[in-house]
């Protein structure tokens, strides 16, 4: 299994319009190679960089096994077409939240995971990264995963004469 974007190659820099410092809008993310025993198909994406532990910017669930992609600016709703839900984030919001680091603490790395499973999950819309992670648990066929970099840094002080 492969998962891709346009946006940016894996270990590459993920630009701006897709963090805090732009649109903070999803990128378009396609795949390949689904294993036939597949019934869903799951993303999460995560910061484990993060100076409080691993942040989860990203939960999607009960992907269909024919959608070959999500497209960028994935909407902020719990319900997507096909059945398709999003989870909450480590921002307390559902949907996509965008890479954004502390300024000045050098490069995080993103990571987008896409798992095969052998069943559609029973969650309901809105669920947390735990509760994803306990309802794959025995059920992963097979995964991919596509890393992005992306940095902030430290704002510059202008010089002010007065």
């Amino acid at each position: 299994m492969r998962i891709n974007s346009t946006a940016f190659s894996n270990q590459g820099s993920i630009p701006p319009n897709y963090t805090c410092e732009g649109a903070n809008i999803s990128p378009a993310l396609s795949w390949t190679e689904i294993p036939r025993t597949a019934k869903s198909l799951a993303l999460v994406m995560d910061d484990p960089d993060a100076p409080v532990g691993t942040w989860v910017h990203w939960l999607v669930y009960n992907l269909p096994v024919d959608a070959k992609l999500l497209p960028s600016g994935v909407p902020p709703i719990e319900n997507l077409p096909h059945g398709v839900l999003q989870g909450k984030n480590s921002f307390h919001k559902i949907g996509y939240g965008g890479p954004c680091p502390p300024p000045g603490h050098g490069a995080h790395r993103y990571f987008f995971r896409l798992y095969a499973l052998d069943k559609l999950l029973d969650l309901p819309p809105g669920a947390g990264r735990k509760e994803l992670d306990d309802a794959m648990r025995g059920h992963i066929v097979s995964r991919a995963e596509l890393v992005g970099r992306f940095e902030r840094q430290l704002a510059r002080r202008k010089n002010i004469i007065s």
